[in-house]
């Protein structure tokens, strides 16, 4: 960190101290960082399986059509988007001895781990109708679920410290954490996609063992978290929560640029399996691609904090976006014979979006002061709901992208060979995914109003405020 960095960090700590009756801390421990990534251990764990392989697992195990998979996807995704908003209000809402979010990890976690495992476990025999209402059912259930405690999980950061440098060490430890989740599933899965004898019966299998230690993470995260910042105890209307946000112009610029980067993203990241096998010919070739795009948080997640220190988050997010369209780019124009180049673009994307996904969380954080500055009302469930309904909706236009444009390009599920167009469409729409539309989400923060130096001020005059207003009621 810069001298005047850290001198800024002190002046702001000093001053929230003076002004407050109860302190914000101005250093988490270790074991709260270890408690936050285990947390996105934990979420990971199941939002990986199906972003993953849930496309691979409905064309090539349960037989449904690229096409209504892709549909699937894309309803159940937007569906997703819907259920954070429910979320959001709910934790607004919520006032418990334990908080306002740690709850959500105490009592979400099963029910969410069991039905991660019932979205892997369509049954046999059904009809066609009866299977596509179950895929359906399922997934969209999950979602649910998943809203409920993820959007606690994700609103948690901006309740555990104001500092900007802790909050990019929370990112990053989250980042790590998901890293490992994603990594260690390619490793157990991918190779049951072209080696396992049954199946569906091995992934139910890894599905419960999954849930099983997921449930642990989770239960971890609750134990070693805890919410310092002050807010007001009044609970926050829906008016009030959406003219927060709709007031909020750097919550609504990340929301737009996470929208169109994580529809590239989920393109590239639904079709890596597909890239793999189809046209590198071996699918275990996934795993060496998840070490690549996904790995490289390990490289990157730990720099974070230097990085936005010395650049800011802005410059860094930035300069990530574009580095992720030179990836894609290459991922797209680069023949599979060329196999070194290849994965030299995949890592070129893998250090780009993990910059991306490392400091949007961070931005998110700043985003809850800054809507407070500008509304005077503090909501943090209900921001972190609008970036993740902006995901979710990303997220499935990516992955509807993905499997309606392998059907359109002819892709054959279950065929053991595929067509040049079917191998031409997964090749090009893997890389011109993230290239075209996280480039756009990297353009749209341009615009974005927040500095460093303008957070630390807002900062030090909502505790201002808060102080008037304590000594206000007092007298």
């Amino acid at each position: 960190m810069s001298s005047a960095g850290a001198s800024q960090d002190e002046t702001v700590t000093t001053t929230v101290k003076t002004v407050e009756t109860e302190a914000v801390p101005d250093h988490l421990r270790p074991v709260q960082y270890l408690g936050y990534a285990s947390g996105d251990v934990a979420n990971n764990l199941t939002f990986t399986l199906v972003s993953m392989f849930l496309l691979v697992y409905y064309t090539d195990v349960v037989g449904i059509a690229a096409g209504a998979a892709g549909t699937i996807l894309f309803v159940a995704r937007v569906w997703g988007a819907f259920t954070d908003v429910f979320a959001g209000r709910m934790v607004d809402k919520t006032t418990t001895r334990w908080g306002r979010f740690r709850p959500y990890f105490l009592f979400g976690a099963v029910p969410l781990m069991l039905l991660a495992a019932a979205t892997f476990s369509v049954p046999g025999g059904l009809g066609r109708s009866a299977t596509l209402v179950y895929a359906y059912v399922s997934y969209m259930l999950f979602y649910l679920a998943y809203s409920l405690v993820n959007i606690p999980y994700g609103s948690l950061a901006s309740a555990m410290t104001q500092l900007p440098d802790e909050r990019a060490k929370l990112s990053s430890s989250r980042m790590i954490g998901a890293a490992t989740a994603i990594v260690a599933l390619n490793f157990a899965v991918a190779p049951q996609i072209s080696r396992s004898t049954d199946l569906q019966r091995s992934l139910t299998i890894t599905t419960l063992i999954v849930a099983v230690i997921g449930i642990a993470l989770y239960l971890f995260l609750f134990a070693a978290s805890r919410e310092a910042v002050v807010r007001d105890e009044a609970p926050v209307s829906l008016r009030q929560s959406v003219a927060a946000i709709a007031h909020n112009k750097a919550l609504l610029l990340l929301c737009l640029s996470a929208l169109l980067s994580l529809t590239g993203m989920f393109v590239l990241q639904t079709l890596q399996v597909y890239y793999a096998r189809d046209v590198l010919g071996n699918v275990d070739y996934t795993i060496i691609l998840a070490i690549l795009t996904t790995g490289a948080l390990f490289v990157v997640s730990p720099l974070i904090p230097r990085i936005v220190a010395a650049f800011g988050k802005k410059p860094a997010y930035i300069t990530g976006g574009v580095l992720t369209a030179i990836g894609g780019l290459g991922v797209a124009l680069v023949p599979p014979s060329l196999l070194w180049l290849a994965m030299v673009c995949f890592a070129v994307y893998g250090i780009g979006i993990s910059a991306v996904q490392a400091v949007m969380f961070a931005l998110q954080a700043d985003t809850v002061e800054f809507g407070e500055w500008t509304s005077g009302v503090r909501t943090e469930g209900s921001n972190y709901a609008a970036l993740s309904f902006t995901r979710k909706v990303g997220q499935g236009i990516g992955g509807a992208l993905a499997g309606w444009g392998i059907g359109v390009g002819g892709y054959v599920a279950g065929s053991t060979t595929q067509t040049p167009g079917a191998l031409d469409a997964i090749r090009h729409l893997t890389g011109l995914g993230p290239a075209v539309f996280v480039g756009l989400g990297a353009a749209v923060m341009l615009a974005y109003p927040l500095t460093e130096e303008r957070f630390r001020t807002i900062v030090v005059d909502l505790a201002t405020r808060r102080a008037e207003r304590q000594g206000r009621l007092t007298d």
